[in-house]
């Protein structure tokens, strides 16, 4: 799929500096200008009022690019077509105006297999009728053509409903819904519009196969720079309800991640064989050679032989702890201190209290600069810190509300709960510990969330990170040893028994941002993980050898090297490919090894309910080819979105909204009678507030209400 097919927000490419957004910071490099408008050149790389950013993805400039050029082609076009007045004695506007085509109206679509078409028939033109009228901007190429365009702009119209449809993962009968069809009809027109609204059979017919074409043309895009970058296998495992082992597996690469598969593994031995003949046919299917490595996200000790067996079997590839999940454990692991728990538990006495009544809610509105204290995450266990951190940035507003006047007339004020949740907001120790926990955590959850948010390749910069975070967590809390000590130590346990791989050692040395600094050092972790590297990554002896007599003119900044180790703003696989080119062998090396993400597929927020479906039995052999379509365009939009920058804001279906921070389980859940004892209801809170017996219109926009 062209890049110029796809739609792209700008506002997600930067971030505004002030209300007016006057000033606009660059996501990628950091650099200010003026405006939304402006960023757009300077993302697109055109020159003039803006510098070009130098480290934004080429496919996201490319589309900015195509957009600019386009709509600067546009207006020379308008300027011309002013021009050609129809009063001016042309022999072109003389012509006699051509009869209209009827309008495109197109059949009832039939579908076999992946879909067919059928369409009506468009009357041809006369002669007579082949003329070119031009006025203003607007020119016809006589009936037939017009007929032409208007065909082309309806399916056009009706593929991007499709796309919708298959972006969201909503069930196709929707588009036979009614309300579905008055909404399109108030917003387009009536069903008699020469755009007419796709039918459900439409979507499952000619839009889906088209669609289907369209992602396979993208997919063959992305693999074809496996060779030059190396890609990484990631495996996306999870348990379902009914207690079924489902898996997608992806394959992520700088140009994108693409989905390939999904496969039910409930029934695989334990020993791992099934596991590892089911990646052979994975391993065939990308090309073992173009593999650098596979990340798994699970925990389980089965998963652990799964990998000892593949690097067994593959002398080429290494197989990886997903580093997001590694951090989570992390973050599990600081969980369970008796300390952190403690504080945990106070904090959720709060949360679920303020969560529990709609009054109470109000009123921390009023109060604090936020809507909900309990701040949700794609990432589960990150959830808790992220929550606590909210808490103590609003410490001051909290107090402020239990000591204000309204909370002291509620009627929560004198029950037993609410002068519990008082007290505890105004206790001077549980915030001593909120801040010790907030200090020691957050770097972490930073991590994860720097790791996470795009496409950028980190498996060159995960070692220094990790060190970074340690760093910051014993300056947070004033290098007192007794004190962050412990905090070290689960991070060490989970980096040394399942992160820690010799590709993040090598990653380091082969980072020139990192090598050619003053505090750079290597040690014997890291110079055993670069020789591993070279061993499994280079099977020929001669380049291995090659490659060791290349990192000494590397590590001494020689030739070339000393050129690029003072110029380091560009990206690591365009510095290795400018500076590296003397020394093939290693310039190969670095760039499959920099190329690689560290993380697995959970940070795409996919929707699993479309695998799950897919992989239940007992469909329609026709259905089910159909759904495999659907899910292969899905979760392939989905990753498109995510490489082009535009963040995938559908609710996590692993966010629980009976979350433990919302709601005690075990308190009985409140009669409707109790509900209605509250003085305000979800729909004043969220909807609107009432005056003179009325709900009128509030600033906020959501209608969604967690836990009341």
């Amino acid at each position: 799929m062209a890049s110029k097919d796809l739609w792209v927000k700008i506002q997600d490419h930067g971030t505004a500096l002030d209300e007016k957004k006057t000033r606009i910071r660059c996501n990628y490099c950091g650099k200010v200008v003026s405006g939304f408008s402006r960023l757009k050149y300077h993302l697109g790389g055109i020159r003039g009022n803006v510098v070009p950013c130098v480290q934004v993805p080429n496919n996201v400039m490319e589309v900015f690019r195509d957009e600019l050029l386009e709509k600067n082609t546009g207006n020379v076009s308008r300027e011309v077509g002013e021009l050609c007045s129809p009063n001016l004695p042309s022999r072109r506007n003389s012509l006699p105006r051509p009869n209209s085509a009827e309008p495109y109206q197109p059949g009832r679509t039939k579908t076999s297999g992946m879909g067919s078409e059928k369409r009506r028939k468009i009357a041809a033109p006369s002669e007579n009728h082949g003329s070119l009228s031009v006025s203003g901007a607007k020119m016809t190429l006589g009936s037939q053509s017009a007929a032409s365009n208007q065909c082309s702009s309806s399916r056009e119209f009706q593929k991007l409903i499709g796309r919708f449809f298959y972006e969201t993962g909503i069930d196709l009968d929707a588009a036979r819904c009614p309300s579905f069809q008055k909404m399109m009809n108030a917003k387009f027109g009536s069903e008699h519009t020469a755009y007419p609204i796709p039918s459900s059979e439409d979507l499952r017919g000619w839009i889906l196969q088209e669609s289907v074409e369209e992602m396979q043309q993208y997919v063959r895009e992305i693999k074809s720079s496996w060779m030059k970058t190396g890609c990484s296998i990631l495996l996306d495992g999870w348990e379902e309800l009914t207690g079924r082992k489902l898996l997608n597996v992806l394959v992520a690469c700088p140009k994108g991640t693409i989905y390939i598969r999904s496969a039910d593994i409930t029934g695989f031995d334990e020993e791992g064989s099934c596991m590892l003949e089911f990646l052979d046919d994975v391993l065939k299917e990308v090309d073992v050679q173009n593999v650098v490595q596979i990340i798994a996200n699970s925990k389980s000790s089965w998963m652990e032989t799964v990998g000892k067996l593949v690097m067994g079997k593959y002398k080429t590839l290494f197989w990886t702890a997903c580093a997001s999940h590694c951090l989570e454990l992390m973050l599990e692991k600081m969980g369970t201190m008796k300390k952190v728990k403690e504080t945990m538990d106070k904090a959720k006495t709060i949360t679920r209290f303020v969560h529990s009544h709609a009054s109470v809610l109000k009123l921390l509105r009023s109060h604090t600069s936020i809507k909900y204290l309990v701040r949700q995450s794609k990432f589960k266990l990150a959830e808790p810190f992220l929550t606590l951190e909210n808490l103590v940035s609003e410490q001051e507003n909290l107090q402020n509300m239990f000591l204000s006047s309204a909370w002291k007339t509620s009627r929560w004020a004198s029950s037993m709960e609410g002068k519990r949740v008082a007290d505890l907001v105004a206790d001077c120790s549980f915030w001593t510990g909120a801040e010790l926990v907030v200090k020691a955590t957050i770097p972490l959850v930073r991590v994860i969330d720097l790791i996470t948010k795009n496409n950028n390749p980190q498996l060159g910069n995960i070692y220094e990170i990790m060190d970074q975070a340690k760093e910051t967590i014993r300056e947070e809390l004033s290098d007192k040893e007794s004190t962050y000590m412990p905090f070290w130590k689960a991070i060490d346990d989970i980096w040394n028994g399942r992160l820690h791989s010799p590709l993040h050692a090598a990653g380091y040395f082969l980072n020139p941002k990192l090598f050619y600094v003053n505090d750079f050092y290597t040690d014997s972790e890291i110079t055993s993980g670069l020789l591993c590297c070279i061993v499994r990554l280079v099977e020929d002896p001669g380049s291995q050898d090659m490659i060791s007599l290349q990192i000494e003119e590397y590590r001494a900044a020689k030739g070339n090297f000393g050129q690029g180790s003072s110029d380091l703003q560009s990206s690591l696989e365009s510095w290795w490919f400018k500076y590296g080119s003397g020394y093939p062998q290693l310039q190969q090396l670095a760039v499959r090894i920099l190329s690689q993400t560290c993380t697995g597929g959970t940070k795409y927020n996919l929707k699993r309910s479309l695998a799950e479906k897919l992989l239940t039995t007992g469909r329609n052999p026709i259905e089910q080819e159909r759904l495999a379509a659907m899910v292969f365009v899905h979760y392939n939009l989905q990753l498109q979105n995510f490489n082009l920058g535009i963040a995938n804001d559908l609710a996590s279906e692993d966010i629980d909204p009976m979350d433990d921070w919302l709601v005690d389980r075990s308190q009985p859940v409140l009669t409707q009678r109790d509900q209605e004892r509250d003085e305000f209801t979800w729909k004043e809170l969220d909807c609107g507030y009432t005056i003179n017996g009325r709900v009128e219109d509030s600033p906020s926009q959501e209608c969604f209400i967690l836990g009341v």
